[in-house]
């Protein structure tokens, strides 16, 4: 049970989150959202003040006119949306890796104008001794992408916003490529243009360029409404397969489901796609994963690569965390190429 970070707010999930081993332990970083207490006929939005340091309960008549709910991860009011929850991220721990024991306060929430909708979906790289998390920061500018380090997990250095809004789904490889760090990420097309995966590269992992595609949707097939990243890529060396294994989201149109799947990326050219899953690695199944506060969802932010197995941790239905573990020689089995 992940408990409330003040006593006004409720927890309506923990899920998404970053999967690492440090210090013997597995550690997750979740993603906690929180909402205020129902009211009956009112919809509210938690926003974080940056003035006060604190949460401004905005609520409005569910009945009102211009109020739109019918999503239920976001309240628009004429125009504007509002999130129905506000998340921010708790650490998790466990000795085997599955069951865990989560930290009673916060380890990073949001602190600045760029996240006064909340933080969201972790990825942590390891590089050089030095954990690197990039989020997604919310806010009524947009959705972007952040990024913030950590020796310890007990004190964070925020680096500001790393890719501009529309962005998320950012993975930061873990070593450098050809001289430069390299960087999967997701812009969120508007008319015309498409969500598809995109590269860039960079020398201090703060400023990023040389941005190229990689990949998009696929009619007709199971990713074939919008794909994005997932979980940190690592390198593979298994018979034929040598690359980076990128494990991926893809959303199925019709009806709208998240699945995740894999690419085998070039070993000196992330850009290029060798393999791709022809059929989902993990889709909602279960109950948790096809009914839940969002439907029909399977998204990770967080894996563990160890031999032959593949540990995935993902969020599931966008309510609770779940952990599955998949043979890394059946996930290459079932790419074909690009």
């Amino acid at each position: 049970m992940v408990q409330p970070s003040q006593p006004d707010l409720e927890v309506v999930g923990a899920f998404n989150p970053a999967a690492i081993r440090h210090n013997g332990e597995v550690l997750l970083l979740l993603r906690v959202a929180e909402a205020p207490a129902a009211q009956p006929g009112r919809v509210s939005s938690p926003v974080y003040n940056v003035d006060s340091g604190r949460l401004d309960i905005r609520t409005w008549s569910r009945d009102a006119q211009g109020v739109d709910t019918k999503d239920p991860r976001v309240t628009v009011v004429d125009g504007r949306t509002w999130l129905t929850s506000i998340s921010h991220f708790r650490i998790a721990r466990s000795a085997d890796g599955v069951k865990f024991t989560v930290d009673p306060a916060p380890a990073m929430s949001a602190a600045n104008e760029y996240e006064t909708f909340g933080i969201e979906d972790p990825r942590i790289t390891l590089i050089g001794g030095t954990w690197w998390i990039n989020y997604t920061a919310v806010s009524p500018w947009g959705i972007s992408t952040a990024l913030a380090s950590t020796t310890d997990f007990r004190t964070f250095d925020r680096h500001g916003i790393i890719f501009a809004p529309p962005n998320r789904d950012v993975t930061i490889f873990p070593e450098k490529i050809g001289g430069r760090y390299t960087a999967l990420h997701r812009p969120m097309a508007s008319e015309p243009g498409e969500n598809a995966i995109w590269s860039a590269t960079s020398a201090d992992l703060i400023d990023w360029g040389n941005h190229r595609l990689v990949a998009g949707a696929r009619p007709g097939m199971w990713d074939d409404l919008k794909i994005g990243g997932g979980a940190v890529p690592f390198r593979v060396h298994s018979g034929k397969h040598d690359g980076w294994l990128a494990i991926y989201h893809g959303v199925t149109a019709s009806p709208p489901t998240y699945s995740l799947g894999a690419f085998l990326l070039d070993a000196n050219d992330p850009s290029k796609v060798i393999g791709r899953s022809d059929e989902p690695i993990l889709r909602p199944e279960a109950e948790y994963e096809r009914h839940g506060f969002y439907d029909g969802v399977v998204f990770s932010c967080g894996l563990l690569a160890e031999e032959d197995r593949v540990r995935i941790y993902y969020g599931a239905a966008d309510g609770v965390t779940a952990v599955a573990d998949l043979s890394l020689d059946e996930i290459l089995a079932g790419l074909s190429g690009p």
